[in-house]
């Protein structure tokens, strides 16, 4: 008897060859609807679904594959015993399943989709024949991967079948391939619920590429996408360089999230996910010149974020120093042609999305999973507790301090001023540390700057060290059992402070 291979697939990329393929080595086709149509028209001798069952199609397609015909032909294990039961119920054995899913994920992020649309896109014959083959892959061959189709011609060409590694590579393939199937319809169904933290998480996951390396050269690391991620950096396009390493990627998420809380022209320049420079202008080649100009020694071998389109003259400018990478959310084509002169500058294009859904972070044996950090900056919620009033152009000056210090390691300090940090202070254990760091690299230009903190100031420590250096107003959240001292030490000062009611610890 000659083998047999059933073939209903969604995305139908080489199927023909396939198919043609197993035909001139004397398989039979098995088909159902739209596959075999296409296989058919193509000249493939094809053997409709319901004639190997006996029984039509049904309940408007959702009842095709669903017989013992079938799934026996599938699961028989090619023993005496098993093989003695299909003969005595005249099932013939499937040697080969070939399927592939209805396209949820598509089909949910079109507009205006209603859950009607979504749930006839659950496929369920699918599925259940990938599993069935899978649970017999010694006996049944599964492919679910289009791309897989030239390496399992070429075994059967050569030996009449594949080996037992590709047999069990397969199989996991398709587990995997029904796993993430199922992560999408959960992931979806949860969403409509408002599910926030499930009972049971189910997260899936597509590789886009493998890394470099990881955070060390030792170390390896991959990039994936999640299933239905309609944002986010595993969506950029890169557009020149050579291969991103981990490091390029967590430090163009920092970047790419802060230069997004910006409405002006904004650019930011990131290492190790710290800002070293970040600024607004009035157009984005101003924007660059700041943040480059605020710590240039750091800014060396960093990652630049913009908020705009990059155009030829501020392409010029940031290809002249080093740069590890470049992120965008598009480039004039006189600004590419540029910046790919530069053949190891890796540029990556992306939309400035919204940010949205929830941040996940793997600790050893388990997962956190939180909000984002979204809630925006309201000036008129802003609390005065000072004597001195900060005037408009310093609550303007706070207001971009405050988005910057967001994005800052704990324990955070940043010191602005024209819309320009001149001091970032990252990761000290304590936080008159990090304002000591962030103040003495602003040196003499802090006269008449503002300073954020990213939490509050369990002393008045940090006031007298800002007041030491010129600083003329501060924001910070507030909520220290000691905030009266250093209002008061504000108050000798002549340095006026806000109080924001919101902590920005990033960990």
């Amino acid at each position: 008897m000659s083998k047999r291979a059933l073939i209903s697939v969604s995305n139908k990329d080489g199927v023909v060859e396939f198919a043609q393929g197993l035909e001139a080595l004397g398989w039979e086709m098995i088909s159902t609807g739209g596959t075999y149509d296409l296989l058919k028209r193509s000249g493939v001798n094809v053997t409709m679904v319901s004639d190997v069952t006996g029984f039509p199609e049904i309940l408007d397609g959702r009842v095709k594959t669903l017989h013992p015909n079938i799934h026996g032909g599938i699961l028989a294990r090619r023993i005496p015993e098993h093989m003695q039961q299909l003969e005595k119920n005249r099932i013939d054995p499937i040697d080969m399943v070939v399927v592939n899913l209805y396209p949820f994920r598509e089909t949910i992020q079109k507009p205006g989709v209603t859950l009607e649309d979504a749930i006839e896109n659950i496929d369920i014959g699918g599925p259940t024949m990938i599993r069935s083959a899978a649970k017999n892959y010694q006996d049944v061959i599964v492919v679910v991967e289009p791309r897989e189709y030239p390496a399992i011609l070429a075994e059967l060409q050569a030996g009449g079948d594949i080996s037992a590694d590709m047999r069990f590579k397969l199989a996991k393939q398709a587990f995997a391939h029904t796993g993430f199937y199922d992560s999408m319809i959960a992931q979806y169904l949860g969403g409509l619920l408002g599910e926030k933290f499930p009972e049971v998480l189910v997260w899936g996951g597509e590789k886009i590429q493998e890394m470099r390396y990881g955070e060390n050269p030792h170390q390896s690391a991959a990039l994936y996408r999640e299933a239905l991620a309609v944002g986010g950096l595993p969506l950029a396009k890169q557009l020149n360089g050579k291969e991103l390493s981990y490091n390029n990627m967590v430090d163009a998420e920092a970047a790419f999230a802060l230069v997004k809380e910006f409405t002006e022209p904004a650019c930011v320049i990131i290492k190790h996910t710290n800002p070293c420079g970040a600024a607004i202008g009035k157009n984005l080649s101003e924007a660059y010149c700041r943040a480059f100009g605020a710590d240039p020694v750091s800014a060396y071998g960093g990652i630049i974020a913009f908020n705009r389109k990059v155009d030829a003259e501020t392409a010029r400018q940031a290809a002249e120093p080093f740069m590890e990478v470049i992120i965008a959310p598009g480039y004039e084509a006189s600004a590419l042609s540029i910046l790919c002169a530069k053949k190891n500058l890796r540029l990556l294009e992306l939309p400035m999305d919204r940010q949205t859904g929830l941040q996940m972070k793997s600790v050893v044996g388990g997962m956190l999973v939180q909000d984002l950090d979204t809630i925006p900056l309201k000036l008129g919620d802003l609390k005065v507790v000072t004597e001195r009033q900060p005037s408009a152009e310093e609550l303007a000056e706070l207001a971009f301090a405050w988005k910057v210090v967001k994005h800052v390691k704990s324990n955070a300090i940043v010191v602005t001023k024209d819309n320009t940090t001149l001091g970032v202070g990252a990761g000290q254990m304590n936080r008159v540390g990090s304002a000591r760091l962030a103040l003495e690299q602003a040196g003499d230009s802090c006269q008449g700057a503002v300073l954020a903190s990213d939490a509050y100031f369990p002393f008045k420590d940090t006031v007298e060290l800002a007041g030491q250096y010129g600083i003329k107003a501060i924001i910070q959240p507030g909520g220290s059992i000691r905030d009266q001292e250093s209002i008061d030490e504000c108050n000798r000062l002549g340095i006026a402070m806000v109080f924001t009611g919101v902590r920005h610890f990033r960990h």
